[in-house]
């Protein structure tokens, strides 16, 4: 396994996912303005998931890795939405 490999990025894709990570940090702010309850918070976490997977891919250049640290990165996501379910369920249930 050739361990050199680089891989180059056009500065056009790395500018419109810049773009869209600003864009969706807007779109995190505004969400504050509207009354949604619960849902406010889960809302601007599922956003944030969102902007760190568009980190990860694109500028931590995970999708060019091998499809074991993809999965390891992946099950690191998934610990991090079972522990915030938790979290939730134990903040309701007080």
């Amino acid at each position: 396994m050739d361990h050199n490999k680089t891989h180059i990025t056009e500065y056009k894709v790395l500018a419109k996912i810049l773009l869209l990570l600003i864009f969706c940090t807007f779109l995190t702010i505004s969400i504050t303005s509207f009354n949604l309850a619960a849902f406010t918070v889960t809302i601007a976490l599922l956003i944030a998931g969102v902007k760190g997977f568009l980190v990860l891919s694109y500028f931590m250049h995970l999708k060019y890795e091998s499809l074991l640290l993809r999965i390891l990165v992946g099950s690191i996501f998934l610990l991090f939405i079972i522990i915030v379910l938790i979290t939730f369920i134990d903040y309701s249930f007080r």
